[in-house]
């Protein structure tokens, strides 16, 4: 699998995409180590470049501030994915799905590949608001549950929209969990006496 072309076949030709990627049996630790970890790098030094050597408004830049938002953001993109690849395969079987781990993983990891690349916006704090074209990855998300799961027509929807749910549910708290853990509180609350 060449990265390029998997990732511009996704994004541009992503139904056709799906069904040679349903063909594949890609182990999860070849697609992590071969096209997980390389896109989650975008994000991470983008925002290693954008909050540690450009700054963010008027805090300026703060080196080790943008090695731990690097490091929250590829911590969070890898876990993530595995996180919301375990919640699809748990629910699966609930909207008459095939329950395999492997699948779930290639469906969120590919999913995944728009926010990763528009990740890079991050870079320029300016532009960062344009990393919207990120939730694209939904609608691929979306149209992959059906090869990739093998979800009915009539159950799609629906199994969508409920693990969709529960993964923004569960990726918030880890993401605040994780940026707790790694950066610690941000601002403080004046007491009042």
């Amino acid at each position: 699998m060449n990265l390029v072309e998997r990732a511009k076949n996704i994004i541009l030709k992503p139904k056709d995409e799906w069904a040679v990627i349903d063909q594949e049996n890609t182990s999860v630790a070849s697609l992590t180590v071969s096209y997980l970890i390389p896109l989650a790098l975008i994000p991470a030094i983008a925002a290693f470049i954008g909050y540690g050597v450009i700054g963010v408004a008027f805090f300026g830049p703060i080196l080790s501030w943008g090695v731990k938002q690097a490091v929250v953001s590829f911590l969070s993109t890898i876990i993530g994915a595995y996180i919301s690849a375990t919640i699809i395969n748990i629910l699966a079987p609930n909207f008459a799905s095939t329950k395999d781990f492997s699948k779930a993983f290639q469906l969120v990891v590919f999913a995944y590949t728009p926010a990763m690349i528009a990740g890079a916006f991050t870079a320029i704090p300016v532009l960062s608001i344009l990393g919207i074209v990120g939730l694209y990855g939904l609608y691929l998300l979306y149209i992959g549950l059906k090869p990739m799961m093998k979800t009915p027509d009539d159950k799609v929807t629906v199994y969508f929209v409920v693990s969709l749910v529960v993964i923004v549910a569960v990726y918030f708290i880890w993401a605040a969990i994780l940026a707790f853990v790694l950066i610690g509180k941000t601002y403080s609350m004046p007491v009042m006496q």
